[in-house]
């Protein structure tokens, strides 16, 4: 049994690019829980407040109750469930669930692989980080749900996706003259450029392609609230700025809030903008919430 293609082929409701990742989401968490308690079962109303949290943070923008990845997961040979009346899961409803003590852990023979390969878990995480999440948000991630990887970890899986064309990140950088689109940063040490990174709008785990038209230069600030959908982009290419975002502070406000309506910066003439239609997926499936109004004059 293969187990890396399970967590790669997980069945996830698909259409035209939309984002669901509930049980990619559940499946590391379990798999942080088993790295702590390998015995250990997770009861759906002890868990599912925590699996509310992943879903909001780490989902796309429509909200969806944790039962329906409780539930489903079976279907997948990784996960089961059972409740106070036997094995089996009970279905999807959360007052259901919650009444007759679901709980659900990784199956028997995943479990038993497992221990046998202790590298295993982690060559899984990585699938499936890799397959549902954009890099920039796999430390926060795995924070989240209580992973420790290995940091010399760098399995690529290239059989899955293909591989990533290591040329993006310079036509990118030098599409925008090495500044960031959204705050203009260009910090340098001697001739080479810190602190700023090439981002895909729609992200690459979601066919968004290594194109030019498909990327920003942007500092790792904006790079991690662009991905977190703190930041989008809107039509005649400006910023976007949730109104989820909350801060008080000077850096929040000049950083991040007074970023609201201003035009990106760049790219150069000849370089080709964000398409509209990395612009669109990247605002139906990541920006989170209605964007505030560009700040008065």
């Amino acid at each position: 049994m293969d187990w890396l293609e399970r967590a790669a082929k997980l069945r996830q409701w698909s259409r035209s690019g939309t984002r669901a990742p509930h049980k990619p989401l559940l499946f590391l968490y379990a798999l942080g829980r088993f790295q702590r308690d390998a015995d250990g079962e997770l009861r759906y109303s002890a868990v599912e407040d925590d699996l509310r949290r992943l879903l909001a943070e780490y989902g796309p923008p429509n909200r969806t109750t944790p039962a329906y990845p409780f539930h489903h997961l079976v279907s997948d040979g990784v996960w089961e469930v059972r409740t106070d009346r036997g094995p089996g899961s009970p279905g999807s409803g959360v007052r259901q669930l919650r009444e007759i003590g679901a709980a659900g852990r990784l199956t028997p023979e995943l479990r038993a692989a497992l221990r046998r390969e202790p590298s295993l878990l982690g060559r899984m995480a990585r699938v499936l980080l890799d397959l549902n999440f954009p890099p920039s948000l796999h430390g926060d991630l795995c924070e989240a749900v209580g992973l420790e990887l290995e940091p010399t970890e760098s399995e690529q899986f290239s059989a899955v996706r293909g591989r990533r064309d290591p040329r993006m990140r310079e036509q990118v950088l030098t599409a925008y003259e090495y500044q960031c689109a959204f705050c203009g940063y260009d910090g340098r040490i001697g001739a080479v450029p810190v602190g700023l990174e090439a981002a895909h709008v729609r992200w690459w785990a979601f066919d968004g392609p290594d194109d030019v038209d498909n990327g920003l230069c942007l500092c790792s600030l904006h790079h991690k609230l662009f991905d977190k959908g703190v930041l989008g982009i809107g039509d005649s290419h400006r910023i976007l700025v949730s109104q989820r975002f909350v801060g008080h502070s000077p850096a929040a406000r000049e950083h991040v809030i007074a970023l609201a309506g201003r035009p990106l910066i760049g790219p150069q003439p000849g370089a080709r903008p964000v398409a509209a239609v990395h612009r669109s997926w990247h605002t139906s499936q990541v920006f989170h919430g209605s964007p505030r109004p560009a700040p008065a004059a």
